[in-house]
């Protein structure tokens, strides 16, 4: 599995990167990565089409576990998905912005 940290992860959102976080809505609405689609883990793979194939995406949640586990699970349906290591909670303490 790929992985990435945060400060990897705010280099490339100014480039545009594509970031889905794997939360529950109520968690998603509390904060999240400013851009990151919310995707709930247990729709991921109802939702495949709403998921650009032909670039990088970056997988977070919490703390990186749920986003650990469905990484693996679109690396093996052929996307390049990459785990953000600590998730949003990360993020948070590292004083960097979040939306709501």
């Amino acid at each position: 599995m790929r992985e990435t940290t945060i400060d990897q992860l705010a280099a490339v959102l100014d480039q545009g990167a594509a970031v889905v976080d794997v939360r529950e809505p109520a968690e998603f609405r509390e904060g999240h990565v400013p851009g990151a689609i919310n995707i709930p883990m247990g729709q991921l793979f109802a939702r495949l089409g709403e998921i650009d194939r032909n670039r990088s995406v970056h997988m977070v949640c919490a703390s990186g576990n749920r986003s650990s586990a469905m990484t693996d699970a679109l690396a093996a349906s052929g996307f390049d998905a990459v785990n953000v290591v600590g998730g949003t909670n990360a993020w948070i303490r590292s004083g960097r912005p979040i939306e709501k």
